[in-house]
Formats: C-alpha cells, sequence, structure tokens
C-alpha cells in the first residue's frame, strides 16, 4: 500500500470508475451520477471530486498493485474555501444535474444524521478495478489501512449501500449502527472503534 501523490488522481478515478460502472442498480454513486449517455464521462468528474475531498481534507490510499483505492476524510479537519465552492460548482454542473441536487442533499442530510459531533474518520469511497474483484486486493488494502491507523483513538464511521460491502467491513471489525431506507436502497451506517 501506499498514500496517493497528486499525479494519482487518473489512477484513482480510473479504479472507482472500473468499479462502480458496472453496478446499475440503486446506490449512492447512481443517485449523484446523472443516468444518461455521458454517464462515464459524469463518473470521472465525481471521482476525481472524491479524490480532491480525500486528498485535501484526508487521505488516499491505493493498493500495491495500482487495482484498489480506499479515500478517507477527516470531517474536523475539512473547510469550506473559494476552491471547494468552486469544486461544488462543477460537480453540480458537469456530473449531478440541477434535478438531482434534492435527493443528494437528502442523502447528505441523512448522512449528518448518523455520522458523530466528534471527531472521527470517514472512509468516503473504496474500489477495486473490475478485473481484480475476488482476487483479496480490497481485503489486503483494507488491512493495510486498518494497520495504519491502528494507534487512533477516533472512531472509523462508514456508510455503505451494499450489503457484501457491509459483510466486508464487518469482517473488519465494523459493527452496523444503523440501517436506513429512505431513499429506496438500503444504506448501512457502521462503526470501528
Amino acid at each position: 500500500m501506499r498514500k496517493a501523490i497528486k499525479a494519482d488522481k487518473q489512477l484513482v478515478s480510473e479504479i472507482l470508475v472500473s468499479a462502480f460502472s458496472p453496478l446499475k442498480e440503486s446506490n449512492s454513486v447512481n443517485l449523484i451520477v446523472k443516468q444518461d449517455e455521458k454517464r462515464i464521462e459524469r463518473m470521472h468528474i465525481l471521482m476525481e471530486y472524491l479524490f480532491e475531498k480525500a486528498f485535501t481534507f484526508g487521505a488516499v490510499f491505493i493498493s500495491d498493485n495500482n487495482n484498489a483505492c480506499l479515500l478517507l476524510k477527516f470531517p474536523h479537519s475539512e473547510k469550506i474555501t473559494l476552491k471547494s465552492i468552486w469544486q461544488d460548482f462543477k460537480l453540480v454542473h458537469g456530473c449531478i444535474g440541477i434535478k438531482r441536487v434534492f435527493g443528494i442533499l437528502k442523502r447528505q442530510r441523512i448522512a449528518r444524521q448518523n455520522y458523530p459531533k466528534e471527531n472521527h474518520i470517514r472512509p468516503i469511497i473504496m474500489g477495486v478495478k473490475n478485473e481484480s474483484k475476488g482476487k483479496g486486493t480490497a481485503a489486503r488494502l483494507m488491512i493495510a489501512v486498518k494497520n495504519e491507523f491502528k494507534n487512533t483513538t477516533l472512531p472509523v464511521i462508514i456508510d455503505a449501500a451494499s450489503e457484501n460491502n457491509t459483510y466486508l467491513y464487518q469482517k473488519f471489525g465494523f459493527k452496523i449502527i444503523k440501517k436506513e431506507e429512505s431513499l429506496g436502497f438500503p444504506i448501512y451506517f457502521l462503526r470501528l472503534n
């Protein structure tokens, strides 16, 4: 595992798009990304946005084989800046579209209600290239990142829209603290520490 540098933004975007583009069912990514003929292009905009957020206010980790990544955010260090406002505007304009904003705001409100006010670590997205799924890449990356933060006292809070991912997180010690279904698909909130 290695910590990403700024030049890894395209690699991280490619990993995440490869991981999420085959998924057609309702989930958080498909809630955000406008579903039209530019879906893949819009997914790249989202993934690059998430990279910037994690790189600026957290950390981005990439597997040794460059086939998986995990983006973390430290919400207590996040600040609103002119750059972050501009990034939000570009995301709405290039990826979401105006009609989808209200669903996303609802998703954010649900997340705010279920994330603690205390300082915490928030994994925001993890992905494995489609051709590497089922080969242990995600598990090895999660173990390496967990070891990186083994001495932290901060809780790690994550949300997942997939039962498979929820099961994987539970294998690593996460406990389900809430299941939310008001968006038309389940969101599991899990906590470690």
